[in-house]
């Protein structure tokens, strides 16, 4: 069975789409009564939530790795559609795609933006008329309480119980005695801080590390490895 760990790192949208997004600001803001007391966000903090919104955000890296190879990064700042292009050509030979919270971001994220960008996934998500999800060839399922062909680590850690499904990757680590992926000056939030300064290759880093940790987390929570030591980290 091959199995691909991957995480992606997202950005805002691109200044070309800003007149679209003053568009829906102001249809979002002219919602709001005038006397209501909610705090009204600005142009620029909605702008920037675009990095977690498929139709406006863009992906700025793909890492990942299959079953135990080395960690590769995809990478082009130019060119959005080659890195989506690349990612379903290396996810189409994998029978397990292994991640953190991809089920609910960064696998829908990556089939908005291919829908946008027009990339035909290697992975079918809609049901052929006449066949069961399980009779057809590489289907990407995402239904809960499931562990295949989505194997998503913090579900898996949380037993599916919602109340404690928000653990990041790096709290799991900690607790396993995994090396956290976030002590090298960058986390998720300063992603797009890094990309205006022109510091793409930490991002990837950032990224590649991710992996890392997912693969070893994935490998203790399945058991196919087992603490160095006879006592637990705490």
């Amino acid at each position: 069975m091959n199995k691909l760990f991957f995480d992606i790192e997202t950005l805002p949208a691109p200044e070309s789409a800003e007149s679209t997004l003053k568009y829906l600001y102001e249809r979002k803001v002219g919602k709001i009564p005038d006397d209501s007391e909610r705090k009204v966000e600005t142009f620029q903090e909605f702008a920037d939530k675009t990095s977690f919104d498929g139709a406006f955000g863009r992906i700025f890296c793909i890492a990942y790795a299959m079953n135990d190879d080395p960690i590769e990064c995809l990478s082009n700042g130019e060119n959005e559609k080659e890195v989506v292009q690349k990612f379903w050509e290396i996810a189409g030979r994998a029978d397990l795609i292994i991640g953190h919270n991809i089920r609910d971001f960064d696998l829908p994220f990556i089939m908005q933006r291919s829908v946008i960008l027009g990339v035909k996934p290697s992975w079918n998500k809609f049901v052929e008329p006449g066949k069961k999800p399980w009779d057809m060839v590489k289907f990407l399922d995402f239904a809960r309480y499931k562990n295949a062909p989505i194997f998503d680590t913090m579900w898996e850690w949380s037993n599916w119980v919602d109340k404690w499904s928000n653990k990041g990757i790096e709290h799991l680590a900690l607790a396993m005695g995994i090396p956290t992926p976030k002590g090298e000056g960058i986390d998720g939030s300063q992603v797009n801080e890094f990309y205006k300064a022109g510091k793409g290759k930490d991002i990837c880093e950032y990224c590649k590390r991710d992996v890392e940790t997912v693969r070893q987390v994935y490998k203790r929570i399945t058991f196919e490895s087992l603490p160095s030591t006879e006592s637990a980290p705490f």
